[in-house]
């Protein structure tokens, strides 16, 4: 759940800005990377376990980490905005027991299932821009 508020956040703050809805955007740690992923991809990847013949556990990942700072640099960039005019860091925001880096590996799903995600990081921001942009306009 934590990490569905991570993307959210950035990509809804953003369109908010961009369309003057609000001036700010709050935010904890900016430099703590994640492994984020599409949820179609990652559905996709349960059907398969699921077909698969043999039970068995799985890492599904995208085996690449982002940090919240190019989140946001990616996000605000697909509006034409400078993050570093909008975006402020706000300390109650911030976790006392922080990871700052987190990163799956998904060799075996991909070598075992030959699943593979099929959305970049890039284009899931693409999405939550576009889908935040048509919600915020109505």
């Amino acid at each position: 759940c934590a990490g569905v508020h991570a993307i959210v956040i950035p990509s809804k703050g953003a369109a908010q800005i961009k369309l003057g809805l609000t001036k700010k955007l709050e935010l904890g740690n900016l430099d703590a990377s994640r492994d984020w992923g599409h949820a179609k991809d990652y559905v996709r990847a349960m059907h398969m376990m699921l077909l698969h013949d043999k039970p068995d556990d799985f890492v599904v990942s995208t085996m690449q980490a982002h940090s919240v700072r190019y989140m946001v640099d990616v996000v605000f960039s697909m509006l034409g905005l400078d993050y570093n005019k909008y975006v402020v860091q706000n300390e109650k925001f911030l976790r006392p027991e922080e990871l700052n880096y987190l990163k799956g590996d998904s060799t075996k799903i991909r070598t075992e299932l030959s699943w593979k995600p099929n959305y970049t990081f890039e284009s899931l921001m693409e999405e939550m821009v576009k889908h935040w942009m048509a919600q915020l306009q109505r």
